[in-house]
């Protein structure tokens, strides 16, 4: 239950921007955390999931107040890869995929999860990674105060095949997804029927996982989302350009927009475009999650 006084602030901030604060505080809302501490981003959180101790880490944003509604995102890590590396930024990673220094400067403060894959990895086998995932969420909600309107998830390769599996089995419930080089089959879609915001993007020559089955993962959201039927495959960055070629689609529902941008290269979580000095990935990506609050 939210408090009286949390409650009319909640109110109060609702009136000043109608479309700044979700109404769907989380019951962490008011809460003193006994569980996520500073220590959260080095020394992981356990739960048991489907009979096995599974892992996480948590960050919480400087200055967390337990009467603000936190965005989360999760970030998952590739086959091979540890939530330690995403957090250090190690392996091909930037740390939490880049999004920290741009979402402090947002109106609303972040609260990353960085979980653990079985085996470094999502198989996801039975739907027991959703399960996982989604007991994470319970439990990082009752503890903090998240806006369960801004759930988001995001990770190249195994987790975008993950963020996609999100989307498809907790549609109701994730707002966005960003899938950077995933594929539709190794994490599974269970269910995959409702409209979730979606950003994908690709390389032109990944061998690994190939840009057709981006592509697939891609078709399933415009569909979902009502997108304009009959669109136009855009055409690829030229070869050896190190271009990307974004496509935003056009007559989707209004609060789900798909994205799609492909970029000369091959499977690589950091690319970038001639001149640049960083990736676009970060930047894309927080383009696309900040629109929603």
């Amino acid at each position: 239950m939210v408090s009286s006084s949390l409650a009319s602030t909640l109110l109060g901030l609702l009136a000043l921007s109608p479309t700044a604060l979700s109404l769907r505080p989380s019951p962490g809302c008011g809460k003193t955390p006994s569980l996520v501490t500073s220590s959260s981003t080095t020394t992981p959180l356990r739960i048991t999931s489907n009979n096995k101790q599974r892992e996480f880490f948590v960050r919480l944003p400087p200055n967390y107040n337990s009467s603000t509604p936190h965005r989360v995102i999760f970030t998952l890590h590739a086959l091979g890869g540890t939530a330690q590396q995403v957090i250090a930024g190690q392996g091909g990673y930037l740390p939490y995929y880049g999004l920290p220094p741009l979402a402090n400067s947002s109106s609303t403060p972040t609260v990353f999860i960085v979980p653990n894959g079985l085996n470094n990895g999502w198989q996801n086998t039975n739907g027991e990674d959703v399960t996982f995932l989604r007991s994470v969420l319970s439990t990082v909600e009752s503890d903090l105060c998240i806006d369960q309107d801004l759930r988001f998830s995001t990770g190249f390769s195994y987790g975008a095949a993950m963020s996609y599996s999100l989307a498809c089995s907790l549609g109701k419930e994730i707002r966005a997804v960003a899938a950077l080089s995933g594929n539709p089959q190794i994490s599974g879609c269970a269910a995959g029927s409702e409209a979730v915001a979606y950003y994908g993007q690709h390389g032109t020559t990944d061998n690994v996982l190939p840009l057709a089955q981006a592509r697939q993962m891609r078709d399933r959201f415009l569909r979902n989302n009502g997108c304009a039927a009959g669109q136009a495959e855009p055409a690829v960055p030229a070869a050896g350009s190190q271009r990307k070629v974004k496509t935003v689609y056009g007559g989707c529902l209004p609060d789900k927009p798909v994205v799609f941008v492909v970029f000369d290269g091959g499977h690589v979580p950091t690319p970038r475009e001639p001149g640049e000095s960083e990736t676009f990935a970060h930047r894309e990506t927080w383009e696309f999650f900040r629109q929603f609050t």
